[in-house]
């Protein structure tokens, strides 16, 4: 008898609409790879609904707030469901910002120098000295982030508004120039690595989520020591904050002629994206594995990592 997948998707978070596309591309792999399977739009009920329906496991489709900074894992846990992707500890630390890039600095990964600071703080005057970036310290998909040009005289007016829905709490990093790299890692194995290319300046939610909005070169166009580097880098980001199962490391690299330039972990991503246009399928393909094949192995993975 077929597992009795969960496919948890949609929320209320910022990525609502992200997380059911994602959820609606997972839903047919999984159907498409023999497995019985409930879509189930997560509400405030959803402890609830799960008790009810006594799905084998639990794919995490979700994205943003509750959905990866360790809540629904909470109560999954609770629940005794096995859950696709990270646990509560790793995507309660991953969904934190800065203690993430604390964690990731103590395990040798290069992080970009900042500090977390108040909205408040943010918007009266410089924070650092421009360029540098305001990000929400817990959001993801590049929601809320700002980017503060060189000669720029004041913060983004945005920082004023009464509908700001990002939070309180900011982190400023100082900007990191260059190439936007990516690469994923699936159990303890990294994977390939994507050189994405844009014209948005940096890779924001537009450039992630649009069709066109970005242009993938799958492997990325590297040395060979770079490239064995990320992907070194990336095992070990995955490994300092405690995931499992697959996740995505997002890099910049300033690859300057003279050997100067730096390489920079931005961030690790416990819930990667799972539509037509996300980044870890691609990776996945390149690997050998098909959609249906990658979807599968998670639920594998989740059934005996729990």
């Amino acid at each position: 008898m077929s597992k009795h997948v969960a496919v948890l998707m949609g929320g209320w978070s910022a990525e609502r609409e992200v997380s059911l596309n994602s959820g609606a591309a997972c839903v047919a792999g999984l159907e498409g790879a023999g497995y019985r399977v409930t879509p189930v739009d997560v509400d405030r009920n959803i402890a609830e609904r799960l008790a009810q329906l006594r799905p084998d496991v639990a794919f995490n489709a979700l994205h943003g707030k509750v959905g990866e900074d360790g809540t629904i894992q909470g109560i999954l846990e609770v629940l005794g469901i096995p859950y696709t992707h990270s646990g509560v500890l790793a995507s309660s630390l991953a969904m934190n910002k800065d203690r993430a890039k604390v964690m990731m600095a103590a395990a040798g990964v290069p992080v970009a120098p900042g500090r977390v600071v108040s909205r408040a703080e943010a918007a009266k005057s410089h924070v650092m000295e421009p360029p540098y970036v305001l990000k929400p310290v817990d959001e993801g998909s590049s929601v809320g982030v700002l980017i503060i040009r060189e000669g720029q005289e004041h913060p983004p007016q945005e920082l004023y508004r009464d509908d700001w829905a990002y939070g309180e709490i900011l982190l400023a990093e100082r900007f990191i120039a260059g190439r936007e790299l990516t690469c994923a890692v699936l159990g303890d194995k990294p994977l390939g690595i994507i050189d994405i290319i844009h014209e948005m300046g940096f890779y924001d939610y537009q450039a992630k989520y649009a069709k066109g909005g970005s242009r993938h070169i799958l492997p990325a166009d590297l040395s060979p020591v770079v490239y064995q580097n990320i992907q070194m880098l990336t095992l070990k980001a995955h490994q300092a904050l405690g995931c499992r199962g697959v996740s995505r490391a997002d890099f910049r690299y300033d690859d300057r002629p003279d050997g100067t330039g730096e390489l920079i972990c931005l961030e690790v991503n416990t819930q990667p994206g799972m539509t037509e246009t996300s980044l870890v399928p691609e990776i996945a393909a390149h690997a050998g594995y098909s959609f249906n094949e990658l979807v599968a192995w998670m639920v594998e993975d989740a059934s005996v990592n729990r």
